[in-house]
């Protein structure tokens, strides 16, 4: 049975997916695509890193074979930081040079405007830093340098917010993954992998929570 044959939408939302069936290309491309174009707003982002830093020993070996998880978080580290730096840096550009027109265009299953002005409102709410903060929430993370491009942030406050973002963004991911995985592992004998539904839907919950409150009460204000 071939994947195409077993394959159901609803897997690309699944971080185990893209690692199970991709590797780390796959996932350095789901990072690129999710940090900066407009359509990678609903591919898994903080689940995914999360999930890579429990397989960081298969994915790292893509690269090179070692039986150091140091070096294995290292390999990771590095790959994935720079796709999100470079993701970023795309989102940026597409804002600087097409963005005011994104405003016009209609909602389809791959644009959704709302989550170009909420992008905004959070930008203009937080300045450079939202380059940053923006990376630890969903659909913002995405918006956000686009939004950056279109107020023409300038290049090198950009650059300075977008490394940092990703470095923190990605090394707190995948350190979270690997050792909660090794700890709990080694003092409950609870493996991680067993339950990585659990463990996404965890995530998914935590990182939205905020926007989930923020969406309620503009809401709740305009009424």
């Amino acid at each position: 049975m071939t994947l195409l044959e077993v394959f159901h939408w609803s897997q690309l939302l699944q971080p185990q997916f893209y690692i199970e069936h991709g590797g780390l290309w796959l996932l350095l491309f789901v990072v690129f695509a999710e940090t900066g174009l407009f359509f990678g707003f609903f591919l898994p982002g903080d689940s995914l890193l999360f999930v890579a830093g429990i397989y960081s020993m298969p994915l790292a070996s893509q690269i090179y074979v070692t039986q150091n998880e140091w070096l294995n978080l290292v390999i990771l580290f590095s790959f994935i930081s720079v796709a999100g730096v470079i993701g970023n840096f795309v989102g940026y550009m597409i804002g600087k040079n097409v963005g005011p027109a994104m405003y016009d265009w209609k909602d389809n299953m791959l644009f959704k405007q709302k989550y170009l002005i909420q992008a905004q409102e959070f930008y203009e709410k937080h300045g450079g830093r939202a380059i940053v903060i923006a990376r630890f929430i969903p659909i913002v993370r995405t918006f956000a340098p686009i939004v950056a491009g279109i107020v023409q942030m300038d290049k090198k406050k950009f650059y300075y917010f977008n490394v940092v973002g990703s470095v923190t963004w990605v090394a707190s991911m995948l350190c979270a993954g690997h050792f909660l995985q090794s700890w709990i592992l080694n003092h409950f004998q609870f493996d991680l992998k067993k339950h990585l539904e659990v463990i996404v839907l965890g995530i998914v919950f935590v990182t939205t929570a905020p926007v989930i409150v923020k969406v309620i009460t503009h809401r709740s204000s305009k009424l």
